[in-house]
């Protein structure tokens, strides 16, 4: 087995799916960069089993062989809510992949109603990180109260002294308790029919910010005796906005109230609400909890409420500009290389993870530069060098583009062009370029031939100025004879 401490940055991105938080590395690999998505919240309920379904990226760039993923309680104060044991799956990654990995809990039937935290631990060689903390809601399983027990007499003496009113009216808890019907008179001890929810999906499966949706909810009467009847359900979805006086609802309906109205369920059956509905453009990415709240009636009339959470993930559509190109000098010869700088503004709400821009033309060098993580908000400067390589007629097309990556691990691009000229090589570079042919070594013969050829020529030189040298004397000589005789016939 190759040993994974001697990789140098590993890069492990896992995702729980339904989306929403970040990981914390806690390796003291200072290059590690782990990030997560998750519901930060699950509602169990005893003896059911659930999926909480992990994905982990291997982008570390080269392969791992085993890789862990351990689900376990987040303090020592929690208590293990599963029937399952906290035992670990190992997978193998190669480099680049991604691959799922299911866990299915089943709460005990002994866990009372209230909350428990845990978090998936994911290691790989030295490297490791861990989720940030996940509520587990826990619903304890219902107990019937028996017939002439002391606690059903108490029941009943309490609807009689309210004139026969509903459970529910009186305040005590509908999803814990029996009860005698609304009439009071002994009509048999009956357990309460629940109304849960199943699930519920979206059309179209991603809610996009600033865009409509139908929401369908699957409900189920739990009761395996009992009719449930004119039931009313209400949507509440929180309300976002930084100041009071702008807040409104995350999500509102399309058209018409968020009132939804359902003739009944049978006994053990199920049945499906829907709505339409648009989710705020301003919306920040990141799971929504929405309250539905059920008020129903079972066989003998008796009105019952109850409430469930609903968590819909919302995304943000990528926003974003570049600045005009900077480019020094706008026409470079082949060799030469040229600046391209241009700013890419993140105009959006969402984070854009691991940004790379690539340049790339028929007439330069392909160039790649990392640009890294830029903020909602922020800016990131784009800076490269390009190489001319082929001579062009004109300026040339060039494409710059840029990939990003969202908090799930997906990839987007987005091109861009400029102009570019590349001229010819200069002469310069092609003398400087062109190779000088080394000069052959002479034999002896051949240098004792040029050395006695130098050496006749000096000879003959200095000949030559000596024969120069008596001619001219020769000539002052008779010159000055001349004067003399034309003297002494000047005297006569």
């Amino acid at each position: 087995m190759k040993t994974l401490r001697k990789s140098g940055a590993i890069l492990l991105a896992a995702v729980l799916l339904c989306v929403g938080i970040p990981l914390m590395p806690l390796a003291a690999d200072p290059v590690a960069a782990v990030e997560v998505k998750s519901n930060k919240e699950f509602t169990f309920q005893a003896g059911r089993s659930q999926d909480i379904r992990i994905v982990v990226t291997n982008s570390s760039g080269q392969d791992l062989e085993e890789v862990s993923v351990t689900p376990e309680l987040a303090s020592k104060n929690d208590v293990w809510p599963f029937q399952e044991e906290q035992s670990a799956k190992k997978i193998g990654l190669k480099a680049g992949e991604k691959k799922e990995v299911n866990f299915a809990f089943t709460q005990k039937d002994e866990i009372p109603t209230g909350t428990s935290r845990i978090r998936f631990r994911i290691r790989s060689g030295g490297n490791e990180t861990e989720s940030e903390t996940i509520y587990i809601n826990t619903t304890a399983k219902t107990q019937e109260i028996p017939a002439g027990t002391a606690a059903n007499e108490t029941r009943q003496a309490a609807e009689a002294a309210k004139g026969g009113e509903s459970m529910a009216e009186t305040g005590v808890s509908n999803a814990e308790a029996s009860y005698v019907g609304a009439g009071g008179g002994g009509g048999g001890n009956t357990s309460v029919p629940r109304v849960i929810v199943t699930g519920f999906t979206t059309n179209p499966g991603e809610v996009k910010a600033g865009t409509d949706f139908t929401l369908t909810i699957h409900l189920r009467n739990t009761s395996k005796t009992m009719r449930v009847n004119n039931m009313l359900f209400d949507l509440n979805a929180p309300a976002e906005g930084s100041e009071q006086a702008t807040s409104s609802p995350a999500f509102l309906p399309s058209s018409g109230s968020s009132s939804i109205y359902l003739e009944g369920i049978p006994a053990g059956g199920t049945a499906d609400i829907s709505i339409a509905m648009n989710a705020k453009a301003d919306l920040v990415q990141k799971p929504y909890n929405i309250e539905l709240s059920m008020k129903y009636e079972d066989a003998n009339a008796a009105q019952i409420q109850a409430t469930s959470n609903l968590s819909i993930p919302v995304k943000q559509e990528a926003r974003f500009e570049f600045s005009q190109f900077e480019i020094s000098p706008e026409s470079i010869a082949v060799g030469e290389e040229a600046n391209v700088m241009t700013t890419l503004y993140n105009l959006g709400k969402i984070k854009l993870y691991n940004v790379k821009a690539t340049f790339e033309g028929a007439a330069i060098e392909k160039s790649e530069i990392f640009v890294g993580n830029v903020e909602p908000g922020g800016k990131g400067s784009i800076d490269s060098m390009l190489k001319g390589k082929t001579e062009t007629e004109g300026p040339a097309k060039i494409t710059m583009t840029v990939s990003y990556e969202d908090e799930a691990g997906n990839v987007s691009t987005v091109t861009k062009e400029f102009q570019l000229e590349v001229t010819q090589e200069s002469q310069e570079d092609m003398a400087a370029g062109m190779e000088v042919p080394a000069e052959q070594p002479k034999s002896p013969a051949k240098l004792i031939i040029g050395g006695v050829g130098v050496l006749a020529a000096v000879i003959a030189a200095v000949v030559l100025i000596r024969r120069r040298k008596k001619k001219l004397k020769a000539n002052e000589e008779e010159g000055l004879l001349d004067e003399v005789d034309r003297s002494s016939e000047d005297k006569q």
